[in-house]
């Protein structure tokens, strides 16, 4: 994986193309995608959740004025375990307010130290909004 990543990476270059390269930039090199997998593709069929309505600025869990979903897998985690003195929403403020940092400080990857274990979520901000989850995840 890492070395197809380098080529391609490689061929972006010396074709003239930035790190910041826009969908035409990306068209002009490789041509038209042949398929596009949307958010709502991605929610439609529980890869991502939709957290939108918890992240705004009216529930105040993250300040977001933009779409916010979460990753299945780090949804697993985020739901509370039966008889826990935790609740779901409780759970998900923390990630959402940490999210939310993690972009203000334009920071792709944020740790958390909890215990001995250190869990890094990456936060991807995107056209289409923004996606938090497990680096492994993307």
């Amino acid at each position: 994986m890492e070395v197809r990543f380098q080529r391609a990476y490689r061929q972006l270059r010396d074709a003239g193309v930035s790190e910041m390269a826009t969908m035409d930039e990306l068209i002009q090199v490789f041509g038209e995608p042949i398929s596009i997998y949307t958010r709502a593709q991605g929610i439609e069929d529980g890869v991502l959740v939709d957290v939108t309505e918890w992240a705004s600025n009216r529930e105040m869990m993250g300040g977001f004025t933009v779409p916010v979903a979460m990753t299945a897998a780090l949804w697993a985690k985020v739901v509370a375990p039966k008889g826990s003195i935790q609740d779901t929403r409780g759970r998900a403020h923390d990630v959402l307010w940490l999210a939310s940092l993690a972009v203000r400080r334009r920071q792709e990857y944020y740790k958390v130290k909890l215990g001995n274990r250190v869990p890094v979520l990456r936060v991807v901000v995107d056209g289409d909004g923004v996606t938090i989850g497990y680096p492994a995840d993307f």
